[in-house]
């Protein structure tokens, strides 16, 4: 007997097959007729939620920013937590990916998938930064931060460290990653009018070893 399942139900089974799809045997070599044969569907069901692999792909990574960008949320919106303890938490829940979305990031740094890549980032500035410009704003008014352009320093921040700190487009040694989030965390402070020293945490949370 026919199975009917609710359209949400069958569109993530479909994105969570072709994620390990993707993962295991890579975004390049998995087919539609791959997909298909892990989900058990026939092609006109496939074509009724995806017009395309990359369509497939696309909406793995929208998933897995809209699953971080509401955890952001979840912690801005607690009351009890000043503007220093909801920066400290966003960037320690973005900075613990599970394996499958570094499987993920990993496809995302083929040559072939530049411009999927470039979206991802894109989108990733897009949805956190007006999140982002909530705890700034509530910074300063509690007189931690001094900036008059709450929105566009977090912006500049996003992007400078979304592209200079991702390890597929530059890959950087050990030594100059570990620099360039030290030199991260000063131009924070600086831009956003924090005290001197007030995120050195952020280079103890990508690099353990120093706390």
């Amino acid at each position: 007997m026919r199975v009917t399942k609710n359209p949400e139900q069958r569109r993530n089974e479909i994105l969570d097959a072709a994620e390990m799809l993707f993962m295991t045997k890579g975004y390049t070599k998995a087919t539609i007729m791959d997909i298909l044969e892990a989900c058990d569907i026939a092609k006109g069901t496939f074509y009724y939620y995806f017009q395309s692999k990359e369509e497939v792909m696309h909406a793995i990574i929208t998933r897995f920013i809209t699953s971080g960008v509401a955890a952001a949320r979840r912690i801005v919106s607690d009351p009890e937590l000043s503007a220093y303890e909801k920066i400290f938490q966003i960037i320690t829940a973005q900075n613990q990916p599970d394996e499958r979305k570094l499987g993920v990031i990993e496809q995302l740094h083929d040559v072939q998938n530049v411009e999927m890549h470039q979206k991802s980032l894109v989108e990733t500035v897009l949805q956190l930064s007006p999140i982002l410009t909530e705890v700034i704003e509530q910074g300063i008014q509690e007189g931690v931060f001094q900036t008059s352009t709450p929105r566009e320093s977090i912006e500049f921040l996003l992007v400078s460290s979304q592209f200079i700190l991702d390890q597929g487009i530059f890959q950087w040694e050990a030594e100059q990653y570990e620099k360039k989030i030290e030199a991260f965390a000063g131009i924070m402070e600086r831009v956003l009018g924090a005290e001197p020293g007030s995120f050195t945490y952020v280079t103890q949370l990508y690099f353990p070893h120093q706390a």
